[in-house]
């Protein structure tokens, strides 16, 4: 469900702790997936998959941008380069009870470049510029951007830091950069996750160079350690692959970066707690494989993880299938020898 204006208030009055967040993933971070690593994190700033801003205004607009209040502190991804469609979708998101509305400089998909939105948009800085003034006037609530160190040939430091001064200029006050450049040809969408290589550098010179900002670090970053280092020189980290493939691996962070007591929730009771979820979006139209898929990495690295994953996998698909598969899948592992 939508949320209610209380939700939308509090986090409007309350600054966002970007300290530890989550990256928008596409086919990842739907709102089941943002739902379980709620239960992982009470704290940690969650972000939507990319949502282009046509779609807001002329598709199924509760179907995109449905979610739960539990998900709150949450940020809406938006993909587009029309100023005036982008303010109206982040109106719409604002009104819908996000915390945040980010717009994506960096996909370096075919499909977003077709459309000229995404990566290539750092090619003009001024029109981020204009996109980022048109929604900061349109809402209340934070508008920030997330992009590359550079596109194509343009991988020296000067592009990064023009086109941050011309977005900055505009009113942007939050860049999440993530630390590889982006080919626009030549290389997939997945490769460009993984063969640019990383230049944490930049970032932190971009820090140095605009202290005013509020810098936020993505790319590779899989670990506590990373994550301390980071911040030593950033403002902020964004988490993203590890935290889909292992969630339960930071079951700590609210007590590592936000100042909770230290509560290790375990993976019975987390089952337990996502399994009633699941149980209360039945009748509503959704596929349990599109819940259950999420669950598939919470036993990684541990004994009869193996098993876990082939039993739910082999079943969720299976007609008349409910969340009982999900009980049987527990029963399959030892779960005194899980750490």
């Amino acid at each position: 469900m939508l949320t209610n204006a209380s939700w939308l208030l509090r986090f409007m009055v309350e600054p966002l702790n970007r300290k530890v967040c989550l990256a928008p993933m596409m086919d990842y971070t739907d709102r089941h997936f943002r739902y379980l690593m709620r239960l992982i994190s009470k704290n940690m700033l969650l972000y939507t998959e990319m949502v282009h801003c046509g779609a807001v205004l002329h598709g199924n607009r509760y179907r995109l941008l449905q979610f739960d209040n539990f998900e709150i502190p949450l940020a809406l991804q938006l993909g587009g380069n029309d100023p005036q469609a982008l303010a109206l979708a982040a109106r719409i998101a604002q009104d819908c009870g996000y915390s945040e509305v980010n717009l994506n400089v960096g996909c370096p998909s075919d499909r977003v470049k077709s459309g000229q939105f995404g990566a290539c948009l750092m090619a003009t800085p001024g029109l981020v510029g204009d996109c980022i003034a048109a929604m900061q006037a349109a809402v209340d609530i934070p508008v920030t951007v997330k992009n590359r160190i550079g596109i194509d040939k343009h991988a020296d430091y000067e592009f990064l830091y023009r086109f941050t001064k011309t977005v900055a200029g505009a009113g942007c006050k939050t860049f999440i950069v993530h630390a590889r450049n982006a080919w626009l040809n030549g290389l997939s969408p997945k490769e460009n996750r993984n063969i640019p290589p990383l230049e944490y550098e930049k970032v932190y010179r971009l820090k140095r160079d605009f202290p005013e900002l509020e810098v936020v670090i993505n790319g590779g970053i899989s670990e506590y350690e990373q994550i301390e280092e980071n911040l030593s020189k950033v403002d902020g980290v964004m988490i993203g692959r590890k935290a889909y493939g292992d969630p339960y691996y930071w079951k700590d962070i609210d007590n590592r970066y936000f100042g909770s007591e230290k509560v290790t929730i375990s993976r019975q009771l987390f089952v337990k707690q996502y399994s009633t979820y699941i149980q209360s979006q039945s009748g509503n139209d959704v596929y349990l494989k599109h819940m259950v898929r999420h669950l598939l990495n919470l036993f990684n690295g541990q004994p009869g993880a193996r098993a876990w994953r082939r039993f739910l996998s082999e079943n969720m698909c299976k007609k008349n299938a409910g969340v009982e598969i999900v009980e049987q899948a527990m029963e399959l592992m030892n779960l005194e020898k899980c750490a």
